[in-house]
């Protein structure tokens, strides 16, 4: 029989790969049934303001694919988590979630859409060069204002009371010369009853956060342990260089845009990128191109994950702490210890838990 990790893994992937193929199916289908000329059309009946028809139309778009893809959603994001007790969270509190995450979706969607059409209007030679440049910053803001504006709407935060482990932490912080302003815990049980931690923001925004289903289940070496791989990324820059190979293949993405619309266009019976009714061929082109990428962005990440365990037992001169702590974690959130290759290289951003706990077996 399989265990019980392998069913709620095998679950994952398939319904991760069910995901990727409905937004495609529904993509292609909006646009080649002649469904996004005919919202553009309905819309315009009621403004011909540019704007306000790309807001309504954003709105729409996203209301509709939303309510087709619910089934999936719910069953991925709530079904199968308490199916295999990894969540507490009560239906209303989904549906919370789920409209703050719409919203903070569509205001997002809107800046970055809303920047595509005025810079392809202002710069159709080179827009495709502007539009990256502009997502790539606004990427850095993002993250500059995640925990302090996106997390909160989730979480409920609270300075972490357990005082000879705030010290701890801020002095493992000294040790690998890196500034914490503060450390704090967050209601994670109250969603979900797996572990994490990190070490969010940049700048005047940087904190460590615990979930509280982690505090109160590991030994203070193991938390240490978890968040000297947390400040292991931060030290070797690789939130910078991950939004960095982000920000290449969106640059790649539009450069292909660019240069091949024109034939794409004809083929949905589009005849300029301008028209708000061909928005969705500019999502089909990126989940398409992030779907061929997805490997080697997992492959460098995997690289980075690596590193960063390396340097958390070096630094803590405690593997036994990291390798007990791998082992509490991938018993509470169900991970899948050792994945098929094929698995492994589509969807594993992480090393698989057995490898790393290797690894830190052979190190000295």
């Amino acid at each position: 029989m399989l265990s019980q990790a392998k069913k709620y893994s095998n679950l994952k992937y398939t319904c991760a790969i069910l995901d990727i193929l409905l937004l495609v199916i529904f993509l292609f289908v909006f646009l080649k049934a002649g469904f996004s000329r005919s919202l553009t059309s309905a819309i315009e009946v009621i403004s011909v303001n540019g704007f306000l028809v790309l807001a309504l139309y954003l709105f729409f778009a996203l209301l509709i694919y939303y309510f087709v893809s619910l089934p999936l959603n719910f069953y991925r994001s709530f079904t199968l988590e308490h199916k295999f007790s990894l969540s507490s969270q009560k239906i209303s509190d989904w549906i919370l979630d789920q409209l703050k995450s719409g919203i903070i979706s569509y205001l997002v969607s809107l800046i970055l859409v809303g920047s595509f059409y005025i810079i392809l209007h202002l710069s159709p030679g080179a827009w495709w060069l502007w539009v990256s440049l502009f997502w790539i910053c606004f990427n850095f803001i993002f993250a500059k204002l995640l925990p302090v504006v996106i997390i909160p709407l989730f979480f409920k935060y609270k300075q972490l009371t357990d005082e000879p482990l705030r010290l701890r932490i801020m002095k493992l912080g000294e040790k690998m010369r890196i500034s914490i302003l503060n450390c704090f815990e967050i209601d994670f049980s109250k969603k979900t009853l797996k572990a994490n931690a990190a070490f969010v923001g940049w700048g005047s925004t940087r904190r460590v956060i615990l979930a509280d289903t982690l505090k109160d289940k590991y030994t203070h070496d193991e938390i240490e342990a978890i968040l000297a791989h947390e400040f292991a990324h931060y030290k070797m820059k690789h939130l910078f260089k991950l939004i960095l190979a982000n920000s290449l293949v969106t640059l790649i993405c539009f450069f292909i845009i660019f240069r091949s619309n024109n034939f794409v266009l004809g083929f949905f019976g589009f005849s300029s990128l301008s028209e708000i009714a061909a928005l969705p061929l500019v999502f089909l082109y990126f989940v398409i191109f992030g779907f061929v990428m997805e490997p080697l962005g997992n492959f460098l990440s995997r690289l980075m994950e690596r590193n960063a365990d390396k340097m958390a037992v070096e630094v803590t001169q405690n593997k036994e702490a990291f390798i007990s702590m791998m082992e509490k974690l991938a018993s509470q959130n169900l991970a899948d210890r050792k994945p098929n290759p094929i698995i492994k290289f589509f969807f594993f951003d992480h090393p698989p838990i057995d490898e790393r706990i290797e690894m830190a077996r052979r190190m000295k």
